[in-house]
């Protein structure tokens, strides 16, 4: 780890130009308090003050492979000496080696890829390659989902966040599965699997069929869950497509780069998505990068027309050298299998007996390094800790205990997500666990159900 020395005084500093000039997003300017962050490495950050936190958000998960990994920033730095920027016009070696390699880990019936800055403005892209392929202009998306915050793909999202920003058009929600609060009376996952499915083709017939441009849905949905779709389910997906000439678009912004223990969280059925939206794990987020990557059949739709879109850093130099560097990495450290073992060994074992602790925990669920716990007052109502959209004392109180103790958490409503890095070590795990225990024993006090 990397040596600081601490230095409050220029914490402060910093604190104070962010709060003088910085209009911080999702907030009221006057209610936040943003800790002035001087540095990180691996599974780490610090503050000026030289206090560490254990990282179990990834930030806003896209840190797949931590701070500061030396091979990434060594690549970084030698393409800053080659060249820094240069138009899209123009062919640079980085972009053209990064999209080989993301082509590479997709389905072989994925040709092409088309470089933004991150992954709502890939959503945005996407839509629009979907509507001129079909000449059709309903999106389907899930409500419990998170699309990015550009018109589009802010309209395709079914959380609060889309309330106050819908200028979107063509746009219709539907239920995915999630079983532990079924919107279908289902007692079984092939129950789930099999009413979600029906309810979707319901809401295909009813919007119009030839209305209807793509199916857009987050592989393993992140932000509003971790919910990990039932065996048969995108593979169902897909068939609907199939039978009324709708594309599938799949959302890896989250889940893609080794987050759920694949390259792309799609990878765990047998399914092939038409268009695959990443960003974020790309490049672990050390350079703004996100895209689009598109099949062969789309992209002879653009052969000899002209696609209408595009962006400035479409394929930046730096963002792209960083995501080569990052996948080699991957490979090389095995980081994807890395992620794969803990998440079946280490942490589900570990979050599956946290639980048996701690009544307030009504449901587990996850993947690899990608993981949700469904906090509850009573595990026979399951009523959340935290209503709909909003937080609740037991929450704050949670979170708080977990910054006390050195470890930076990811909430949601009445979830704790716990989105290390992929390459976390089993003894950082446990670590963070251990102060996961503490945390939560602070609020077993809000439990109401039956002992």
């Amino acid at each position: 780890m990397a040596e600081f020395i601490p230095n409050p005084a220029r914490g402060k500093e910093v604190y104070d130009l962010d709060r003088k000039y910085v209009f911080h997003s999702w907030s009221a300017q006057g209610q936040i308090t943003p800790l002035p962050i001087a540095g990180g490495s691996g599974s780490y950050f610090w503050d000026f003050d030289g206090k560490k936190y254990l990282d179990f958000s990834c930030q806003l998960v896209f840190t797949n492979i931590g701070f500061q990994h030396p091979k990434v920033i060594d690549a970084i730095k030698k393409q800053a000496d080659l060249l820094t920027t240069i138009a899209p016009q123009a062919a640079n070696e980085a972009r053209g080696e990064a999209a080989s390699r993301i082509v590479g880990l997709a389905s072989p019936n994925h040709e092409k890829v088309f470089f933004t800055n991150g992954g709502a403005d890939g959503v945005e892209n996407a839509i629009r390659m979907a509507r001129i392929h079909t000449s059709r202009h309903k999106i389907l998306s899930f409500y419990r989902s998170y699309h990015g915050n550009t018109t589009s793909a802010i309209s395709a999202t079914g959380d609060p966040r889309r309330w106050p920003n819908e200028f979107g058009y063509g746009h219709v929600h539907f239920f995915g599965p999630y079983l532990y609060r079924s919107a279908f009376w289902a007692k079984s996952e092939e129950e789930e699997c099999q009413r979600a499915l029906e309810h979707l083709e319901s809401v295909i017939e009813f919007e119009g069929p030839k209305t209807i441009a793509a199916i857009l849905i987050e592989s393993v949905v992140g932000t509003a869950g971790v919910l990990i779709p039932p065996k048969g389910y995108l593979e169902g997906v897909r068939r609907l497509c199939d039978k009324y000439g709708i594309l599938w678009i799949a959302d890896e912004v989250m889940s893609g780069f080794g987050r759920t223990g694949k390259w792309f969280a799609y990878q765990h059925s047998t399914a092939h998505p038409d268009l695959i939206v990443f960003a974020k794990g790309v490049n672990s987020g050390y350079v703004p990068l996100g895209g689009v990557v598109i099949s062969k059949e789309i992209a002879e739709t653009f052969k000899d027309r002209v696609f209408p879109g595009g962006l400035t850093y479409s394929g930046h130099p730096l963002a792209c050298a960083a995501a080569v560097a990052t996948i080699d990495a991957m490979k090389a450290e095995k980081i994807v299998e890395a992620a794969a073992h803990i998440g079946e060994k280490v942490i589900g074992p570990a979050l599956r007996g946290l639980a048996s602790k701690h009544r307030v925990i009504g449901e587990v669920r996850g993947l690899g390094t990608f993981w949700a716990l469904d906090l509850v007052t009573d595990r026979a109502s399951r009523e959340p800790l935290a209503p709909y959209g909003g937080s609740s004392p037991a929450m704050n109180e949670l979170v708080g205990e977990c910054k006390k103790l050195g470890l930076m958490p990811f909430t949601n409503f009445n979830r704790m997500h716990v989105v290390p890095p992929c390459n976390i070590t089993e003894a950082e795990f446990n670590e963070g666990l251990a102060i996961l225990d503490k945390a939560f024993a602070q609020i077993d006090k809000y439990y109401t159900g039956a002992k």
